[in-house]
């Protein structure tokens, strides 16, 4: 990252993405000393299988691992929305929440998830594409313009223009990270996700066998793969 890339916001659906889609290059920031906060849309209140499982508790065990996991990273602040799983919309009252959260933490990078359907399911989760969506149209132009949402001018939420935006994105990306040397911490953190991933160890050969296989045109051991888009130089 260039010295105009100090500080940086994650922005993504539930618990657990910003490790699976840019855990290496988070930790990857941190250790170049840039501030990382995350901000989380849904609350994940329906990822589980368990029969005895209540919602409303399943939040808690999802807030407490993400915390967990993001700590293994070396983020401290998280912004959890609170809106419910799988039901994610692109409302007034979600966008504001997000432009709320970017102008508060005032990042210059933005890494969000993948906007678009593709082959790769388990990434093209509607949540997902909703939350990249809202993404998108919060940094630009939404946090930049002070006349939209004035009720966050009246709380003295000031607009705030973020200079690049990363998405998550495997199909001839334009941007390889080299996350060789934090392949580790991203599968540390990973495993904190206890109620999301009963067998740890297909995950992490899973995760190993995606990371080498971006990383390999690069010639790189590992790595995680972006679009980019540049707002201001």
């Amino acid at each position: 990252m260039t010295e105009r890339i100090q500080r940086v916001m994650v922005i993504t659906a539930h618990p657990d993405d910003s490790e699976f889609g840019a855990g290496g290059t988070v930790a990857k920031l941190v250790r170049e000393g840039k501030l990382v906060t995350y901000c989380i849309l849904t609350n994940g209140n329906k990822g589980s299988s368990d029969r005895q499982m209540a919602p409303e508790r399943l939040v808690k065990i999802r807030e407490e691992e993400q915390r967990n996991a993001a700590r293994v990273l070396g983020v401290e602040t998280i912004d959890f929305l609170g809106f419910p799983d799988c039901e994610l919309e692109d409302t007034r009252a979600s966008r504001m929440a997000v432009t709320a959260a970017i102008r508060r933490h005032r990042p210059d990078l933005v890494i969000t998830q993948n906007p678009h359907r593709t082959k790769l399911l388990g990434a093209s989760h509607r949540d997902h594409r909703v939350a990249a969506g809202i993404a998108l149209d919060c940094v630009y132009p939404l946090a930049r313009d002070h006349m939209a949402f004035p009720e966050l001018i009246a709380q003295g939420i000031e607009p705030h223009k973020v200079k690049e935006v990363h998405m998550m994105w495997w199909e001839n990306p334009e941007a390889t990270v080299d996350i060789s040397d934090t392949m580790d911490l991203k599968i540390k953190a990973l495993a904190c996700h206890v109620s999301q991933l009963k067998d740890m160890a297909a995950v992490e050969k899973r995760v190993r066998e995606r990371g080498a296989e971006l990383g390999k045109p690069k010639g790189y051991a590992y790595a995680e793969t972006f679009e980019q888009i540049v707002i201001e130089r």
